[in-house]
């Protein structure tokens, strides 16, 4: 297992310097009081996405019901949803000029929609202020309730992803009241519904290569167009321990796999995240 002081391999070392545009994405952020998982999660890509004037916001506060062993979100007693914060996210987006919009969200299993409705005001707000703009939403399981998933659907969000985080074996280890199957649900009855479906998975948290290939081929079976494959980096000592760094090569070849499989569009690299480079997935498949 990992040492967390152990030097990383040298192709996860970022070495991106801070420019103007960098500052300019947090000033916004800092302006309109919003939250982004880059920030919250402690995301390896944040100086390049920031940089590139692109950003994931992050939804209904910083606060999580859940307490899943990767993630470096917060976990608590959320404050209730700001009903301000979809406007807010609106004119942030149009304040970056944004083409393509990406919004993630804490869980909120608290509240009685689980924050569905929420959710869909952000989506009709941000398309009333940018509708040219494609917009991708992260959405937690809404506990696999159908009702809730369609109430963010009827927005109309462009694509539509929901992370499995990891193979079947390791779902009870890593993740927090979530379930494999649930997931699996979710993102079928969200391309049953004629979305694009997108989902993504962390590596190196002691998955074999066999569990990797199987959950590849149940995410297409559930319909998934758009695949993203990431390496695990332990956020503090307190969360899942690194089990294995994967070298880049296996990332290509797992690129090569999924799109034999059937996928549209595949990330699949060290640094990856659920939202990196997702302008340019959505520019491929919405134009399609």
């Amino acid at each position: 297992m990992e040492d967390y002081k152990q030097p990383k391999p040298e192709w996860l070392k970022v070495r991106l310097r801070r420019d103007e545009q960098y500052y300019q994405t947090a000033s916004i952020m800092q302006k309109h009081g919003l939250h982004t998982i880059c920030v919250s999660g402690k995301c390896p890509n944040i100086k390049e996405c920031w940089m590139a004037g692109t950003a994931t916001f992050m939804i209904l506060g910083d606060i999580c019901t859940r307490a899943c062993k990767f993630c470096n979100t917060q976990t608590g007693r959320p404050n209730p949803p700001d009903s301000e914060e979809p406007q807010r996210v609106a004119q942030a987006a149009r304040s970056m000029q944004l083409n393509h919009v990406v919004v993630t969200s804490v869980d909120r299993d608290d509240l009685p929609d689980l924050g569905a409705e929420h959710w869909s005001k952000t989506i009709q707000a941000l398309r009333k202020a940018l509708p040219r703009a494609t917009i991708e939403v992260l959405v937690p399981d809404f506990q696999g309730k159908t009702n809730l998933i369609g109430k963010v659907l009827e927005a109309k969000p462009d694509i539509v992803g929901h992370n499995v985080e990891t193979v079947r074996r390791l779902t009870p280890k890593v993740r927090s009241r979530a379930r494999y199957e649930v997931s699996l649900g979710v993102l079928e009855w969200i391309n049953s519904r004629g979305f694009i479906a997108k989902s993504g998975l962390m590596l190196g948290l002691g998955e074999t290569l066999d569990e990797v290939l199987e959950t590849l081929h149940d995410l297409r079976i559930a319909g998934c167009s758009i695949v993203t494959l990431g390496q695990y980096l332990r956020p503090t000592p307190n969360h899942h321990p690194v089990a294995e760094y994967i070298r880049p090569e296996v990332f290509e070849e797992l690129k090569a796999i999924a799109l034999q499989m059937g996928f549209k569009t595949v990330e699949s690299g060290p640094l990856v995240r659920s939202s990196y480079h997702a302008d340019q997935q959505a520019s491929k498949l919405t134009h399609l």
